[in-house]
């Protein structure tokens, strides 16, 4: 029997609560599993969504949608995103970020799981870069490949990884409005600037 529309997330309400109570792991994946089983897809979503916070509540109501649906997007990603907090690792997470790829090559959450789990630092830091190009407005992209390249700079005292660090650093200055965030920006430029 199906859980009728609205009711998954007042059903998933006392589960999380219960398991931030008890810290019963067994015990959460069987209340996860059950209402899984009897709430559609749609409505699993939304209600996890609600807890997207807590990738132990997250990824086994991800891992049922996938189950179900296997070309889910939005769900893989999810998934791929609940096991990378709670340390699945890259290869586990990047096949699941290439298939939500292959599904929908304009998810940009894909993209950065895609980018995130390289391991190899100068092929990090070119797929960060592939990301910037995709999607040239995503802020949180460029830093990451602007920290990205001035690790590959540092650490292989590359002239043009440091060039690309120090100009992505500049791009994001021009637009930092936080205090903290542009004077954190500032001691970076200062810093690639005298390395040159």
């Amino acid at each position: 029997m199906n859980t009728p529309p609205g009711k998954a997330l007042s059903q998933l309400a006392p589960i999380v609560d219960e398991y931030q109570q008890q810290a019963n792991v067994p015990q959460l994946l069987a209340a996860l599993a059950a209402l899984a089983a009897d709430t559609p897809t749609d409505e699993l979503f939304a209600a996890a969504d609600a807890y997207a916070g807590i990738p132990e509540v997250l990824g086994p109501l991800m891992e049922a949608i996938v189950a179900r649906e296997p070309g889910h997007t939005r769900a893989l990603v999810r998934l791929a995103n609940a096991y990378w907090l709670t340390g699945r690792g890259p290869d586990v997470v990047g096949e699941l970020a290439s298939r939500a790829l292959a599904i929908d090559p304009s998810h940009r959450g894909a993209w950065h799981l895609w980018a995130l789990t390289e391991t190899e630092p100068r092929a990090r830091m070119q797929r960060w870069l592939q990301v910037t190009e995709r999607f040239p407005e995503d802020e949180l992209a460029k830093a990451n490949l602007a920290d990205n390249a001035a690790s590959v700079g540092t650490t292989e005292d590359d002239p043009v990884a440091l060039r690309l660090a120090l100009d992505t650093f500049i791009d994001l200055r021009r637009t930092a409005t936080h205090p903290q965030q542009v004077q954190a920006l500032d001691q970076a430029i200062t810093t690639l600037r005298t390395r040159r």
